[in-house]
């Protein structure tokens, strides 16, 4: 296991919030943050702290990538046609390991990381094991025959907290993903609000 991976609760607890809807999260029984002094964090944050939480709440969801590459997105989105938090979320959801996750081939969108990392997934035939690779409308996203009937892959499939969103196009049988097109905020099933625009402002204070 990753460091990352065994901090996910500790993202859930600082930010007070289960942001990935799981049933196991420790904010579910309590919603204060990690520590003895925790429940004292409930003081009225500044503009600067609500822009600060929004943009680690929205880093934390996608596997806590580094703040390096999260600047990085944010720069890209900068300079797209458009509003920038849109663009922003945009390029989150086209990473292949957040692809991955979203076509409920794993549970989390850490073990999709390390899934993709790891070797296990195919794009348009060809093996890729870049997480943050981008993937492009119309590609085909697949799992590797070998790794089909790994316990995690299964594990994943039984789920019914989450749903595969409709610009994902998934065939069950194949195991293979389809990104029908680039979605908008509102077509993206976070569990909680996520609000691009703070992030946005953070960056360009």
């Amino acid at each position: 296991m990753t460091k990352r991976a065994e901090s996910k609760y500790k993202i859930d607890r600082r930010m007070g919030e289960n942001i990935w809807g799981r049933p196991k999260s420790p904010v579910n029984r309590r919603e204060y943050g990690p520590g003895q002094h925790g429940q004292r964090r409930k003081s009225k944050l500044s503009d600067f702290g609500v822009q600060l939480k929004a943009k680690q709440k929205l880093r934390g969801y996608y596997g806590n990538i580094s703040e390096k590459q999260f600047r990085g997105i944010f720069a890209e989105a900068r300079r797209m046609k458009g509003d920038s938090g849109a663009n922003m979320i945009g390029l989150l959801e086209r990473r292949l390991d957040a692809i991955v996750f979203r076509a409920k081939f794993v549970p989390t969108v850490f073990a999709a990381r390390q899934f993709v990392n790891h070797g296990h997934v195919k794009v348009n035939g060809k093996r890729v094991n870049i997480a943050s690779y981008r993937v492009k409308v119309g590609d085909v996203v697949e799992v590797k025959e070998k790794s089909k009937q790994l316990a995690l892959v299964m594990e994943a499939r039984a789920l019914s907290e989450r749903d595969v969103p409709d610009y994902i196009e998934v065939d069950d049988g194949k195991l293979t993903a389809k990104l029908a097109r680039v979605p908008v905020l509102t077509d993206v099933p976070y569990a909680v609000q996520m609000e691009p625009h703070l992030v946005v402002e953070y960056y360009s204070r």
